[in-house]
């Protein structure tokens, strides 16, 4: 009897001084789990994220390497190691040092055009000319991207019609991309008034819109801009891009944003005197290089870029043009997320600016890609707003951003 009180109590005592250490010490053993790999930081940063206890009151972390060189433009990669109680290693992952260099400030609106690599289907359903039937496909949906027929590559819409022209069979095989997956399909033809083979489907192989700039590198124009991907408009595929051009862009007017109904911004572009070219359609955004830099960004407000260890909830400002020139808006940080692999929600934020919510509502569409500065720093870019409140939206860490242009 005695003996097993004994081994109950040697069993009791570590869970009790577990809890204790969980509900006490505030550590955040979620944030430590999913904290991913490849992110930036610099000692500053670090020290901050200890002063403030940003991983619990007995959690610290600190650089692997203690010595970076100088003198080179190669950003050098390090770990992070968090510890407990200042001794014990309990997790390590790589990052990369902040560069030193300033970047100009975006926030203002641009037109965007992109030629796709292969075609888009914008449609799947056409019309029987012969009964003035509507008939859906049965093989393939609107926002698929049609990459091939018949093992060969389609770059725009006159690929499809030569192929099919030579067709000697009433179907084809089709690769397309599809909720960005690579899938093989066989697509049964329709034949139309004047007997020839069609897909049954309207395509078209560019796509044009508007967004906002979120920085640029001064040394050599590379860009950030939008904060998410360019998609098909129906779902969350990525567009693949052969090429593509940003514009200035003229506003014309602000739908507001309300409970349940984005706003968006109204404005117009023409396709001439491109601002630079688009390289890269990312699921953080689009990127390139800037060719003309006038009228997209003030080369007097440059800032540090902050890495996602600097983020924390609390006050916090974007910057954008919508008002005709380029302002600072306030907002407050709600969470700043860690995750196990990259987003574009990383960031949860509200507008609390009277001057922003009198003029938008909130956030509204076209502005995706307005700079998160928080403490000077650019921490991220709007990304999306929230359809049931549209003075909330979400934001991109502005690392995952900038390791697309380093």
């Amino acid at each position: 009897m005695y003996k097993k009180k004994k081994y109950k109590s040697f069993f009791v005592l570590p869970l009790i001084l577990f809890f204790i250490l969980v509900f006490y010490s505030n550590i955040k053993f979620s944030d430590i789990a999913n904290i991913s790999d490849n992110f930036y930081t610099n000692y500053s940063e670090i020290e901050d994220a200890n002063k403030d206890n940003r991983f619990g009151n007995f959690i610290t972390i600190s650089l692997e390497k203690d010595e970076l060189s100088t003198g080179v433009d190669n950003e050098e990669e390090n770990s992070v190691i968090f510890k407990l109680f200042g001794i014990i290693p309990i997790k390590k992952v790589k990052v990369s040092v902040l560069p030193e260099d300033e970047v100009l400030a975006g926030g203002t609106p641009i037109g965007l055009s992109v030629k796709t690599s292969g075609v888009m289907v914008v449609s799947d359903t056409i019309i029987n000319v012969s009964n003035n039937e509507i008939i859906k496909n049965k093989f393939l949906k609107t926002g698929d991207i049609i990459k091939k027929i018949n093992n060969n590559e389609i770059e725009d819409l006159d690929d499809i019609d030569n192929i099919l022209l030579n067709s000697n069979s009433d179907t084809v095989d089709v690769e397309i991309i599809r909720n960005n997956k690579d899938k093989n399909i066989s697509v049964s033809l329709l034949k139309d008034s004047e007997n020839k083979y069609k897909l049954g489907v309207w395509v078209k192989n560019d796509i044009s819109g508007v967004g906002t700039l979120t920085f640029v590198r001064e040394k050599d124009g590379a860009y950030g801009a939008l904060g998410h991907a360019v998609t098909n408009g129906n779902s969350d595929t990525i567009v693949p891009i052969i090429e593509g051009n940003i514009y200035n862009c003229n506003l014309v007017g602000i739908n507001k944003g309300s409970k349940n109904k984005p706003g968006e911004l109204r404005a117009v572009f023409v396709q001439k005197d491109s601002k630079g070219d688009i390289t890269q359609n990312t699921p953080y955004g689009i990127f390139g290089n800037l060719s003309n830099y006038n009228g997209l960004v003030d080369f007097n407000r440059s800032l540090k870029i902050g890495g996602r260890l600097s983020v924390k909830p609390g006050k916090a400002k974007i910057i954008s043009s919508i008002s005709g020139i380029q302002e600072e808006y306030e907002i407050e940080i709600i969470k700043a997320n860690f995750q196990s692999k990259s987003s574009d929600k990383s960031i949860v934020f509200r507008v609390t600016d009277k001057r922003l919510l009198e003029l938008t509502g909130g956030i509204v569409q076209g502005m995706s890609g307005s700079p998160i500065v928080q403490d000077d720093k650019l921490v991220g870019a709007v990304t999306h707003v929230f359809l049931s409140d549209s003075t909330k939206g979400y934001g991109v860490y502005s690392d995952w951003m900038l390791e697309q242009i380093s």
